[in-house]
């Protein structure tokens, strides 16, 4: 495991090589899809999330992606770790080490960790909660449930080899998704560990916002605890369900070139993740997706690494 992150390999075009399709951006396609979509692109590794995996099994998902000679970026994700239950905490750590071990057996040394939010959004996300989770509205206490909870976590997954990658949520996710807002308090949380037990995720949707991104980022790589590096656009107006209002890099409001600098001067060798949630990208072929994402990458970040 490097400190930042997958190296590259040198059998592919070097213009697209760092590049990883985030299956989430494909998301009606299966794995065997998105794998051969980004492979008949040139692109470099592929970042899938779990549900695709646990559809074939994580070891006939290694043999998919290795036969296709695809590196694996990150898994996506663990995490939602806020509970304040006993029982329900248990359940969530155990589901945390499945997916480490999910990791491992794909060969990356990288697990996203979204990390939860309220206990008393439990009931919004359909997630398993008690009576009293529902009142639990102590933004406090479930930052640090988190930082205890990674302590219990970090030893399985050092033992298996996996970074587990704290990403930070922009802040209109907090109630929901991730108590986590800024690379500041997820760099916090990683400090209690080694680097390459604890990173973060730079995902420019959730951070761009941040007055405080650059010197975060500086931080991250002087650490040497910036697990992944993913892109889209924030774009406007929000859809209904604001979680799908991502858009292909250029689509929005995000400077791409400003960030990558950042990312590239904090040391950062790893692969790039196209991270999109979009029902309109979503209706398009898995192809069309992957070339949009690629021409994207090549004139608004690549330039800048």
């Amino acid at each position: 495991m490097t400190p930042d992150g997958p190296s590259a390999v040198t059998d592919r075009p070097a213009t697209l090589d760092r590049l990883s399709l985030n299956t989430a951006t494909c998301r009606p396609y299966t794995l065997a899809q998105c794998v051969a979509a980004a492979q008949a692109a040139g692109l470099g590794a592929i970042g899938p999330w779990r549900d695709r995996v646990q559809e074939v099994g994580a070891a006939t998902a290694a043999r998919i992606i290795g036969d296709a000679g695809l590196r694996v970026s990150t898994l996506c994700r663990g995490g939602f770790i806020t509970a304040r239950d006993d029982e329900t905490a248990s359940k969530a750590l155990a589901d945390n080490r499945l997916a480490i071990d999910e990791a491992a057996t794909l060969g990356t040394s990288e697990l996203v960790m979204v990390v939860g939010g309220l206990p008393a959004a439990y009931e919004l996300m359909s997630m398993p909660h008690t009576p009293a989770d529902g009142t639990d509205k102590n933004l406090v206490a479930a930052r640090q449930r988190v930082a205890d909870r990674i302590a219990e976590l970090v030893p399985y997954a050092s033992d298996k080899g996996v970074r587990l990658a704290l990403e930070p949520m922009h802040p209109l996710f907090t109630a929901d998704r991730g108590v986590l807002t800024t690379l500041k308090q997820s760099l916090d949380i990683a400090a209690d560990h080694p680097a390459d037990a604890v990173g973060v995720v730079i995902d420019t949707y959730h951070v761009w916002w941040d007055p405080d991104l650059q010197a975060s980022i500086a931080r991250a790589g002087r650490e040497g605890r910036i697990s992944s590096y993913q892109i889209c656009d924030w774009t406007l107006p929000l859809a209904a369900n604001t979680l799908n209002s991502r858009g292909f890099p250029g689509d929005g409001f995000i400077d791409f070139p400003t960030i990558t600098r950042w990312v590239a001067e904090a040391g950062y060798t790893g692969d790039i993740e196209v991270e999109i949630f979009n029902e309109a990208i979503w209706a398009l072929s898995a192809a069309e997706t992957v070339r949009t994402m690629a021409e994207r990458y090549s004139g608004l970040v690549l330039p800048y690494l």
